[in-house]
């Protein structure tokens, strides 16, 4: 053999030998879902939404994490993916059981791009759940029986569509429906013309007076509406505090509630907060925000973006702590590349294996 040959032959052969490891691999793509209808809030009206993958492998172990970015939050799923990749060299190089500290760092040396970040704090926790081969829910110390019953919800659409989806949803004991533009009373009759379960409604910060907000969630209280959220625009938190003394449902604040600094302010204008993984960074801060909340005496609710089964089934796992779940961003779309959470009845089902539980699809 010639003395060039025999020195690469190490290399060519190394990945074969028994106890090698590869050094640690990360990807991103940005993956099209597919909606199963046309997906319409007073923001936005579309057909599929983009999102971002991010899967970490290290040890022979793959952790997947998604991100979901929106225009709300101005953010979309090329920058996220280039905020992820700004930060790969970094993420290969530290210890990924020090993930706190490398979700700090993450935090301090990427500007925004909160789903991008979302996307590389899920796929972490998922490495790390199976890597001690036990679920996130039993890390976080939860029981996976004490998951809520998730809302299926209803965009805007005609009357005619909105029964069509409100017939579809008949599985579902309590529906989210979306308002916030001039069709809120004909979306609400359409509703209640195929079912008289108790519903729940997301203005999406729609109304931006505060007299029609309160004579709107009057004449939604009356139709078993148990409670709204985001009434009025985020920056309106006076107005919202004198809406919520004027109603007699609870008021949830969403689009106000970002993140944990955000929730001290508001407990004085919502009765709760909606805690959603992609608007806050991932797990790790969703938890957080969480217990802020449920210290200030606050409900709490984990919702989501419209997504695959990795972002959903992340916020799952922490679902047991919260009194709320609007968890069904995954059962929208037509082309969920993984099976995760499971929801039967309404009743949101854990996976029981490691880390977030993911199988492809």
């Amino acid at each position: 053999m010639k003395r060039r040959s025999f020195l690469a032959a190490p290399a060519i052969l190394a990945p074969a030998l028994p106890g090698f490891a590869p050094g640690p691999t990360m990807e991103t793509r940005i993956v099209r879902l597919n909606l199963q209808h046309t997906w319409t809030t007073t923001m936005s009206s579309s057909a599929y939404r983009d999102t971002l993958h991010v899967s970490y492998a290290r040890d022979g172990v793959t952790g997947h994490g998604e991100g979901a970015p929106i225009v709300r939050y101005h953010e979309d799923a090329a920058q996220a993916r280039e905020a992820v990749e700004s930060v790969r060299g970094m993420l290969l190089e530290r210890n990924p059981m020090q993930f706190a500290k490398l979700m700090a760092e993450v935090f301090r040396r990427v500007p925004g791009q909160w789903a991008g970040k979302a996307a590389i704090d899920i796929a972490l926790m998922d490495w790390v759940g199976q890597k001690l081969g036990i679920p996130l829910y039993t890390y976080f110390g939860l029981d996976p029986q004490d998951t809520p019953l998730t809302t299926f919800s209803i965009g805007i659409d005609t009357p005619e569509i909105t029964r069509q989806k409100t017939s579809e949803a008949a599985d579902f004991p309590i529906l989210k429906v979306k308002v916030g533009l001039e069709t809120d009373e004909p979306t609400i009759e359409a509703v209640r013309s195929v079912t008289s379960k108790p519903l729940r409604v997301d203005a999406n910060e729609g109304w931006k007076d505060k007299e029609e907000a309160v004579r709107k969630i009057n004449w939604l209280e009356k139709h078993g509406v148990e409670f709204i959220e985001q009434p009025l625009p985020a920056e309106m938190i006076e107005e919202t505090r004198w809406v919520r003394s004027r109603v007699h449902i609870p008021v949830i604040a969403d689009e106000a509630c970002q993140r944990a600094s955000d929730i001290p302010k508001l407990k004085d204008a919502f009765d709760g907060v909606n805690i959603k993984l992609d608007k806050s960074g991932g797990i790790l801060e969703a938890y957080r925000m969480i217990q802020i909340a449920k210290a200030l005496g606050m409900k709490t609710m984990l919702g989501c973006m419209i997504s695959s089964s990795v972002s959903v089934t992340a916020a799952a796992h922490l679902s047991p702590l919260v009194d709320y779940a609007d968890l069904d961003g995954n059962l929208l779309i037509a082309n969920d590349p993984f099976h995760g959470v499971k929801v039967e009845k309404g009743k949101l089902i854990l996976p029981a294996r490691p880390g977030l539980g993911l199988t492809p699809a």
